[in-house]
This record gives structure tokens, sequence and C-alpha cells, in this order.
């Protein structure tokens, strides 16, 4: 049960940092988003939009319910997005500043493997 509770917490808080920047990059304007590598505004949005509905799977599925597969799902997702965020924060500014989406990214597969459906195996 513990560990039903930590899981909770980290889905939460990933939940809740997806959220808020997936929604950035949703309303910001292109000139706010620039960064050390220029990215294209339209890749931009479609992270946006990939994050706030990660953050929506991190929570909804499992809450409800309702397809509750979906919530690791989303969590491998979000990994994915983090990898080529670590990469990129690591090419652009440095390897101690990709200490942060490293981790993010890493949380994320945290709750992938915690909500895994039974049966499946563990990598």
């Amino acid at each position: 049960m513990r560990n039903n509770k930590v899981l909770w917490v980290v889905q939460g808080l990933l939940a809740a940092l997806f959220l808020f920047a997936g929604g950035a990059k949703l309303v910001l304007p292109a000139e706010a988003m620039k960064g050390p590598i220029e990215l294209p505004i339209a890749f931009l949005r479609f992270i946006g939009v990939a994050e706030v509905l990660g953050a929506i799977g991190l929570i909804v599925p499992w809450l409800t319910r309702i397809r509750p597969v979906l919530t690791p799902l989303a969590a491998v997702g979000l990994v994915i997005i983090m990898i080529g965020a670590t990469v990129l924060t690591g090419v652009g500014m440095g390897v101690a500043q990709a200490a942060f989406p490293g981790i993010i990214g890493s949380l994320a597969l945290v709750v992938a493997n915690g909500r895994r459906p039974a049966g499946f195996a563990s990598a």
C-alpha cells in the first residue's frame, strides 16, 4: 500500500509539471521559447500537446479505472520526450543542466514500471 501512495505522489507531481510545461509551450509566443538550440515552433507546440496529454494520462485512467493501461503508456511517452529534452539540454547547455530533465524522465520511468499491467515482465 505504501508503494501505491508513493506512486500517486510521483504521478501527481509529474502531472503538474508536464501540465505547466506543456501549457506554456501552447500559449507562449515563439520568441519567448527560444533556447540555445532553436526548434521549429510547430514542433514545440506538438511537444506541448504531448506533454499536456501525457499529464492527463498519468492521472485520469488509473484514477477512474477506465483503461488503466493508458497510465504506464503515458509515462513511457513522457520518458521518450524527456530523453530528447535531456539530449538537447546536454548539447545546448551542458551536462549539469541536463540532469533535471534526466531525473524527470527517470521518475516517469518509475511510474511506467510501477503501473505496468500484471503479467508484463519488468525490464
